[in-house]
């Protein structure tokens, strides 16, 4: 059958499924509209479960803060290879998700919530904007990271975006009036990922394992047994909390100055931190 021309284009409009596609499901719906916008919606979902076991090593990390700075909403998007990460579309795709989901999505003071697939955003589920991304990219497309944060009463949020990979972010939340300070802190948490933001933070099982690996290494070198358990307490002080604990790391930009003390002097306390990275995290793990 014959199929308008302007019809075919209005549906790509409103679906951005390429143009055979289009025509070819309003051939198939004979030219009922509705019909073939479902019909582009369940071809997309069969590329999307053909496509879902390929690796997603390649992506967008993003996050996004309101205006008064006490909310942000953060995202991971992975995709196959670099060539779509860096993608217009699949930018866009990010950023319009990342304001969607700071308009739909909220969290209670102090909170971190992870985001569901199926919250709506934008208009349908993120999950949905996900299937009709891959039908339009033709690559597998995965949703990794969906959160929202809001600070407690009386702090404030700041963010870093990786301008130059896009591949990592970060938040974190902090009392006190320096804010540029803070910015600093979040760019820490992106080049030096920590797991842990005080020395309180981490499990003694997980300290205890750390002085035994070590105070094995020292023996294996040759010391005393009273020797290597000082040693080893040497090693997990500067080497172990100085690498996965955030205010003892030393600071990205003045290596002789701990991100901790940074922080004191420019007078604000980091409560918290999320780092978000492609290939760090998966929502539905």
């Amino acid at each position: 059958m014959s199929i308008d021309a302007k019809l075919v284009k209005k549906l790509r409009e409103e679906t951005d499924a390429p143009m055979m596609e289009c025509k070819k499901a309003l051939v198939e719906s004979d030219g009922d509209f509705d019909r073939a916008k479902d019909i582009l919606r369940e071809k997309g979902q069969a590329q999307a479960a053909k496509r879902a076991d390929r690796s997603t090593s390649e992506g967008i990390a993003l996050t996004a803060i309101s205006d008064d700075g006490t909310k942000v909403a953060g995202l991971v998007v992975e995709c196959e290879t670099d060539f779509v990460a860096r993608n217009e579309d699949f930018k866009k795709l990010v950023s319009d998700l990342v304001g969607g989901l700071m308009a739909s999505a909220d969290a209670s003071p102090g909170e971190t919530v992870e985001v569901a697939a199926d919250t709506i955003v934008n208009g349908k589920s993120l999950g949905d904007h996900i299937t009709d991304a891959v039908a339009k990219i033709r690559e597998n497309i995965r949703l990794a990271t969906a959160v929202v944060a809001r600070a407690s009463d009386g702090n404030k949020l700041s963010i870093y975006n990786h301008t130059n990979t896009g591949k990592a972010a970060s938040f974190i939340e902090y009392a006190g009036d320096g804010a540029d300070a803070a910015f600093h802190v979040a760019i820490q948490v992106v080049a030096f990922p920590p797991n842990f933001l005080t020395r309180e933070e981490v499990p003694q099982d997980v300290i205890a394992k750390e002085i035994e690996i070590e105070k094995q290494r020292a023996v294996n070198d040759g010391k005393p047994v009273d020797i290597a358990e000082k040693i080893a307490l040497g090693r997990v002080n500067k080497e172990y909390y100085q690498t996965k604990v955030l205010l003892d790391q030393p600071l990205y930009s003045n290596a002789k100055m701990k991100v901790g003390d940074y922080a004191k002097e420019a007078g604000i306390t980091v409560r918290a931190y999320r780092h978000l990275a492609v290939g760090a995290s998966r929502a539905d793990d």
